[in-house]
C-alpha cells in the first residue's frame, strides 16, 4: 500500500501540528536560542525580555490578517478587530510619549527613520547626522544604507577630550553645511542629549529636527531621559530595547506633518502592516504607562551607573566617564583587548555583549577597542546594584584571563547560578 500522508495537502487540524514536528531544525534552533538567553545574562544594550502578554500578542492569529491602510480606511474588509488593537497602540503610544501624532505600522526602527526621510527630504537633498564611529547609528547616513546612498550626508560628532556631543561643532556643521534635516540619536552614546539646544541648532539653518529615540525609549517613557516629542518634528523609536515590547518601530510627529508621514509609510515604503506586531506594540505601550515599568526604567539606570562604577575602579575606562542611561561603553583598548575577543570571552563567560567602535577609535569596526554593555535585560530579570558589583567581577576577570578556558567556563557556571536564580519565564526546556 503506497503511503499518501506525505503528499497530502496539510489542511484544517493538520496545521495545529506541533512545530518539532513539522521542523525540528528550526525547533532545535529555538531551543538553543531560548537555553541561552535562559542560562546566561544577556547585555546587549539593545536587547531586552518582552513580557509573556507581549510574546502571545505577537504569536496571536492577527498574524493571518491583511490590513493595508489605516484604521477606518482600510483596502481589505474584515478589519474590524485589528483597527480595535492599531487604535489602542496609537492612542496609548501618543499618551506615553505626549505626542500629537503617531504611526505604529513601521515594521523596524530604520522604516521608521525612512518614514520620517521621505515624508521630507527629495534625494540629493542634505541630511546631518551623528558620525557611525562616534555612537551613530547606520540609518543617519552611512555610505551602505539607503540614507547613505539617497542623500548628501553631513556629520557631527563627540568632542575628543571628554566624548560628549559637541554642540558648538554641530552649530557650525549646521550653519556650513546647511541641512535640510538634522537627526539625533545614537545607538552607542551613554549620555542624555539636550534636544531643546538642537533644536535651536535646527532653527537657526531651517531645518527639520527629527531625534531617534531607539535606545532610551524607555527611559523616555518613565519621565527619567529628556523627552523630544515637545521640541522635535519627528521622533522615532524602536519599540523593544528599553521600551521592552515587540521588534517594530514606531514614528511620532507634530500634527502638520501627520497625512505626508503616514502617506510615506503606506504606501510609500510598506505594504501590510504586521498587525499582530501592532497588537503587541499596544501591549508594551500599555505596561509602559504603569508605575511598575516607572520603577523598572529607574532600575535599569542605576544598575548601569552602578556597574560602570565598578568597571571604571576595576581599571577599565568608561567613555564618557559614565552613563545617563541603559548602557555602558568600555575602552578595553586601554588594556591592550580588543572589542572582538573581549565579546568572545565575555560570551564563553556566560555575559553576552557586543563589541562597539569608541570615538575615535583606530581599530576597524570588525576588531573595535570598546565593547557595549546594557542593562535592560539583567534588570528584566530582577537584578539590582548589588548583583552589578558581582557581574562587574565576572567581567573583569573574564577580560583578564586571556581566554583561557577553565576560568571561563568557571564564571560560567556562576553566571548559570545566578540567572537561574532569577528566571524570566517559567519555561521547562
Amino acid at each position: 500500500m503506497t503511503d499518501t500522508t506525505a503528499s497530502a495537502p496539510m489542511t484544517g487540524r493538520q496545521l495545529a501540528r506541533d512545530l518539532a514536528d513539522v521542523d525540528p531544525v528550526v525547533a532545535e534552533a529555538i531551543r538553543h536560542e531560548t537555553e541561552k538567553q535562559t542560562h546566561k545574562l544577556v547585555m546587549i544594550a539593545s536587547e531586552n525580555y518582552s513580557s509573556e502578554a507581549v510574546l502571545q500578542a505577537g504569536g496571536s492569529v492577527m498574524s493571518n490578517k491583511y490590513a493595508e491602510g489605516y484604521p477606518a480606511k482600510r483596502y481589505y474588509g474584515g478589519c474590524e478587530f485589528v483597527d480595535l488593537t492599531e487604535n489602542l497602540a496609537i492612542d496609548r503610544a501618543k499618551e506615553l510619549f505626549g505626542a500629537e501624532h503617531a504611526n505604529v505600522q513601521a515594521h523596524c526602527g530604520t522604516q521608521a527613520n525612512m518614514g520620517v526621510y521621505f515624508s521630507v527630504l527629495e534625494p540629493g537633498d542634505t541630511l546631518m547626522g551623528m558620525d557611525l564611529p562616534h555612537g551613530g547609528h547606520l540609518s543617519h547616513g552611512h555610505r551602505l544604507s539607503f540614507s547613505g546612498r539617497l542623500y548628501n550626508i553631513v556629520t557631527y560628532g563627540v568632542d575628543r577630550e571628554t566624548e560628549l556631543l559637541d554642540y558648538d561643532a554641530m552649530a557650525e556643521v549646521a550653519e556650513r553645511e546647511r541641512p535640510k534635516l538634522i537627526v539625533v540619536g545614537a545607538s552607542a552614546y551613554p549620555r542624555h542629549i539636550d534636544f531643546e539646544r538642537c533644536r535651536e541648532i535646527a532653527d537657526s539653518v531651517g531645518a527639520y529636527l527629527h531625534a531617534d529615540i531607539a535606545h532610551p525609549a524607555g527611559l523616555v517613557a518613565a519621565g527619567l531621559h529628556p523627552n523630544p516629542c515637545p521640541v522635535a518634528d519627528f521622533v522615532t523609536t524602536t519599540t523593544h530595547k528599553t521600551l521592552r515590547g515587540p521588534r517594530g518601530g514606531l514614528i511620532l510627529c507634530k500634527q502638520e506633518h501627520a497625512k505626508d508621514l503616514d502617506r510615506s509609510v503606506f504606501p510609500g515604503i510598506q505594504g501590510g502592516p504586521f498587525e499582530h506586531l501592532i497588537a503587541a506594540k499596544a501591549v508594551c505601550f500599555g505596561e509602559a504607562l504603569t508605575d511598575g515599568f516607572k520603577a523598572y526604567a529607574a532600575q535599569i539606570i542605576a544598575n548601569a551607573k552602578t556597574l560602570a562604577a565598578h568597571l571604571a575602579e576595576g581599571g577599565y575606562r568608561i567613555v564618557s566617564g559614565g552613563t545617563d542611561t541603559h548602557l555602558v561603553l568600555v575602552d578595553v583598548g586601554l588594556k591592550n583587548i580588543t572589542g572582538k575577543d573581549a565579546e568572545a570571552w565575555l560570551n564563553s563567560a556566560g555575559i553576552v555583549v557586543n563589541k562597539n567602535t569608541i570615538p575615535f577609535d583606530e581599530r576597524s569596526p570588525f576588531v573595535t577597542s570598546g565593547v557595549r554593555i546594557g542593562t535592560p535585560s539583567v534588570t528584566s530579570r530582577g537584578l539590582t546594584e548589588e548583583h552589578m558589583s558581582t557581574v562587574s567581577r565576572w567581567i573583569i576577570r573574564a577580560l583578564e584571563c586571556d581566554g583561557d578556558e577553565s576560568t571561563l567556563a568557571e564564571i560560567a557556571a556562576q553566571v548559570r547560578g545566578l540567572s537561574d536564580a532569577y528566571p524570566i519565564y517559567d519555561w521547562r526546556l
